[in-house]
């Protein structure tokens, strides 16, 4: 076996474990206890010390990040990124563009209604919401999207890490968005996250993108 297949099989298996067996694992884990309606240890007191260091300040940084996440912002980009993959001839890699990131926004759907639980109420938000809170759908939109286009450029070294720490920083800013506003657990956010994760690996796998 030559060494460029011996790279690419480790990176096939370290996304396997990372990018799908281990997020499942940790939603998995999140489901569990919402269904048995246990609290986490962390989130009452991760609400609290962000709303102890609200300010104006904060709020109009966290205010422009939860509004970067929401559909408005992402589905014109996702559009975008789609029409142009297609243009360039790129069917497979447009095909998971699509799965991946429609797929997300339907799997959290599903997953609110299925799992039904309800909106942190410490205190009164600056932007509430109506809907269920597991898991954050700004959190799985924003990983799922930030992780495709991840995918969809690893093979092109000069921009592998800097779109990497981009979507880092993107995903983090949007999911600390809606804990800071109070609209959603701290589980919430990771569950989006792990979930939206393991989607998207399972994807670029079965796909073969990268």
């Amino acid at each position: 076996m030559s060494r460029p297949v011996e790279a690419r099989t480790a990176l096939r298996l370290a996304l396997l474990f990372a990018g799908v067996l281990a997020p499942l694992f940790g939603f998995g884990m999140l489901a569990e206890d919402v269904i048995e309606k246990e609290l986490f240890f962390f989130d009452g007191p991760l609400l609290q010390f962000m709303h102890q260091h609200a300010g104006a300040a904060l709020d109009t940084v966290m205010i422009f990040s939860t509004r970067a996440g929401s559909a408005l912002a992402l589905v014109p980009l996702v559009l975008l990124v789609g029409g142009w993959l297609y243009r360039q001839g790129e069917r497979m890699r447009t095909w998971f563009w699509v799965l991946a990131t429609a797929g997300a926004a339907l799997l959290n759907l599903l997953a609110k209604l299925s799992f039904a639980r309800a909106r942190p109420s410490l205190w009164i938000s600056i932007l509430p919401e109506t809907t269920y809170s597991f898991p954050s759908g700004h959190a799985m939109a924003s990983m799922a999207m930030s992780a495709a286009i991840v995918c969809l450029v690893w093979r092109h070294p000069r921009w592998r890490w800097p779109t990497l720490a981009a979507a880092c920083v993107f995903v983090v800013l949007v999911g600390l968005s809606r804990i800071y506003l109070g609209v959603h657990y701290p589980s919430d956010i990771l569950a989006g996250w792990m979930a939206s994760l393991a989607w998207v690996a399972g994807l670029a796998l079965l796909l073969k993108i990268s």
